[in-house]
């Protein structure tokens, strides 16, 4: 297997980067392999601290990823070689002890907040998307989600948003839009963007064979 594809998704929370991700995923099954990387996954142990300061950290700040490991382990799967992911558990608000082995892929997709924000990240990147979706819609969907699969309050949610989501978007997230190759409107909602971000993904799979 020759160098993989990388493609990396950036965007806001709730933006809609992991339904992309999934459908490269679904529309690639048949043909090739491909591994779906969650950089939230990166976010920095805390096993160390007392609970009130786990809730305290800043999670839409780069700081709080361990942005070497993750391309360290990138590096890994290019060279053709397994790694073992950390999993995030984000009920205790830090790295699980439970880790997943991966294997090398045809597609390796990095799908995360800062995908984008990091140079030396992106210089590993084939394909720089950004999912780009309204705030409002964002943070419906990222109230949803944290209610219903983190185990957090309404209260905690806007608290969050309000104090730290939105500013950091605004500093760091929304900025490193500039870097894309190909900006999404409306994350997955928008199978016209998908169909031709496929597309081209098909054609580079096909010509490296070729």
């Amino acid at each position: 297997m020759g160098r993989p594809l990388i493609i990396g998704i950036a965007g806001g929370s709730a933006s809609g980067k992991t339904t992309i991700a999934q459908h490269i995923k679904e529309k690639f099954s048949d043909e090739t392999s491909v591994l779906i990387i969650r950089q939230d996954d990166y976010y920095k142990d805390q096993s160390d601290k007392p609970m009130e300061e786990r809730i305290r950290t800043n999670y839409d700040h780069p700081f709080a990823f361990d942005e070497d490991l993750l391309i360290t382990q990138l590096k890994t799967l290019i060279a053709g070689q397994s790694i073992r992911k950390p999993v995030y558990d984000f009920v205790q608000h830090t790295r699980s002890e439970t880790t997943q082995i991966c294997h090398p892929a045809d597609v390796i997709v990095i799908e995360g907040l800062f995908v984008l924000e990091d140079e030396q990240l992106r210089s590993l990147l084939d394909i720089k998307v950004f999912v780009d979706t309204d705030a409002d819609i964002r943070f419906i969907r990222r109230l949803i989600r944290d209610v219903k699969e983190r185990g957090r309050t309404l209260d905690s949610v806007v608290n969050q948003y309000v104090n730290t989501v939105r500013v950091m978007h605004q500093s760091f997230i929304e900025p490193s839009k500039r870097y894309a190759d190909i900006i999404i409107p409306e994350g997955g909602q928008n199978t016209v963007a998908v169909d031709l971000l496929t597309t081209k993904i098909s054609s580079i799979i096909h010509h490296q064979v070729l």
